[in-house]
C-alpha cells in the first residue's frame, strides 16, 4: 500500500515509464516507415517513396555535416550524393543489421570522408564515429559498437575538456558562442578541444 508521502513519487515514476513507452512505440512506427519505404525502393523503384525519403533524411544528413564542420556546399553536395546511393543501393539494406537512420547516416559520413581525402582537405574538428569504409552490414554493426565506446571515451576526459566537447558537438554551440557563455578566451576553447578530440582518437584507435 501507497501512503500519501509516497504517493507522487509512485506517479512520477510512473509516469516516466509511460513517456519512455510512448516514445519506443513512436520510434518503431517510424522505423516500421521508413523500412516500408527502403522495401518500395528496393523493390519498385517507387519514386514516391524515395522522395518521402529524401525529404526527411536529406535535410537531416545536410544539418548533420554543417554541424560537423563542413561547409554549406559541401553538406549540399553530400547530402545529394548519399540520397542518390540510397535510391541505388536499397537492395544492401539490413534491417537485422541497422536501422533506416543508422545506414543513411553511416553512408553520409564516409561519403564526406571520401571527398575530404579526395580534396586533400584536413577535418581537425570532426568527432571520430563510425567505420571508415564503406559501409556494409557489419559496418552499421561497428558503428553501434563505436558509438559506445565513444560515450564512454568522452565521460573519461578531463572535466573541462569533457564540458567543452559537449558544448561543440552536443549542444550544437561554435566556439564563439562557448566563449560567450563560458568567458573563456577563444584560443583556449580550441586548445582544450583539440586535445580532447586527439585524445578520442587514440582512445578509439
Amino acid at each position: 500500500m501507497v501512503d500519501a508521502v509516497d504517493a507522487p513519487r509512485v506517479l512520477k515514476r510512473s509516469s516516466g515509464k509511460v513517456q519512455v513507452a510512448q516514445t519506443t512505440k513512436i520510434r518503431d512506427q517510424d522505423e516500421q516507415y521508413w523500412l516500408s519505404l527502403i522495401v518500395r525502393v528496393r523493390d519498385d523503384q517507387d519514386k514516391k517513396a524515395f522522395g518521402d525519403l529524401f525529404r526527411h533524411f536529406a535535410p537531416r544528413i545536410k544539418g548533420f555535416l554543417m554541424k560537423s564542420g563542413s561547409s554549406d556546399t559541401l553538406a549540399e553536395e553530400v547530402a545529394q550524393d548519399v540520397m542518390a546511393t540510397v535510391w541505388q543501393k536499397a537492395g544492401l539494406f539490413d534491417p537485422a543489421r541497422a536501422s533506416v537512420a543508422t545506414w543513411i547516416f553511416t553512408i553520409a559520413r564516409n561519403r564526406k570522408i571520401d571527398i575530404l581525402r579526395k580534396q586533400r582537405r584536413p577535418e581537425p574538428e570532426d568527432l571520430p564515429w563510425g567505420p571508415s569504409a564503406e559501409p556494409d552490414q557489419e559496418d552499421t554493426i561497428a558503428l553501434q559498437q563505436d558509438t559506445v565506446r565513444l560515450r564512454a571515451a568522452i565521460a573519461e576526459l578531463p572535466e573541462k575538456q569533457r564540458d567543452l566537447v559537449k558544448q561543440a558537438y552536443f549542444g550544437e554551440l561554435s566556439h564563439s558562442e562557448i566563449a560567450t557563455e563560458t568567458g573563456l578566451p577563444l584560443g583556449t576553447i580550441k586548445s582544450r578541444i583539440r586535445l580532447a578530440l586527439e585524445r578520442l582518437r587514440h582512445e578509439l584507435k
